[in-house]
């Protein structure tokens, strides 16, 4: 084992102890005990950067193995095993715990307390990534940080600024892969016939 994965292993070890949002939360506790849930890797050069574990990823502790899931693994033209090589793919996101239900019935937001703690110590410990798909608003704001400020349709909109931008690792940001964005995919017809062929080929390219 070399000395970056020894030393993302032990960052990992710690991650999956922490209880910051139960114990000493930022706001309301965590409604249930953590579960972390993310896939970092000394070896892939593309990571995805999403939202935070819904229910059932909750229950079986692997990401997006749900209808979003499905539909993400469509636009990026993969396969599970593609998808879930973890040599090859990291999955950081926003939030590694479920949050819980809003009083709708809706996902709360991704809790903060995960990206300010760990965040830039994980993608320190990954300097090998070359591409960022920044899955939803959040995870966008947090690697775009002002770049982002108009919303998700308008920063998505920029997608080829922020794809061909100088330097490592490259971002790129997409709409939540939800069945609830289906409006929005029908009403933004360049999202499907510019930017998901650019994305197949940037990420065929990489893996």
């Amino acid at each position: 084992m070399s000395r970056a994965e020894h030393h993302l292993q032990r960052l990992v070890r710690e991650i999956r102890t922490c209880r910051i949002c139960r114990d000493t939360p930022h706001g309301a506790a965590l409604p249930h005990e953590p579960r972390p849930v993310l896939r970092p890797s000394t070896t892939a050069r593309l990571c995805i950067c999403s939202q935070a574990p819904g229910v059932r990823v909750h229950a079986t502790g692997t990401p997006f193995t749900d209808p979003s899931g499905d539909r993400l693994r469509a636009w990026l033209a993969v396969t599970p095993e593609e998808f879930y090589d973890q040599a090859r793919v990291a999955i950081v996101p926003m939030g590694f715990c479920f949050p819980g239900h809003d009083a709708a019935g809706g996902d709360l937001p991704p809790r903060t307390e995960c990206a300010a703690t760990w965040h830039q110590r994980i993608f320190a410990a990954m300097p090998q990534i070359e591409l960022i798909l920044l899955v939803g608003h959040h995870a966008q704001r947090w690697h775009l940080d002002r770049a982002a400020k108009g919303g998700m349709t308008e920063t998505v909109k920029r997608w080829r600024e922020f794809l061909d931008a100088p330097g490592q690792p490259r971002r790129l940001p997409l709409p939540h892969p939800s069945w609830r964005n289906n409006a929005w995919i029908a009403a933004n017809p360049w999202f499907e016939n510019a930017l998901l062929p650019r994305l197949r080929r940037e990420v065929h390219a990489l893996l």
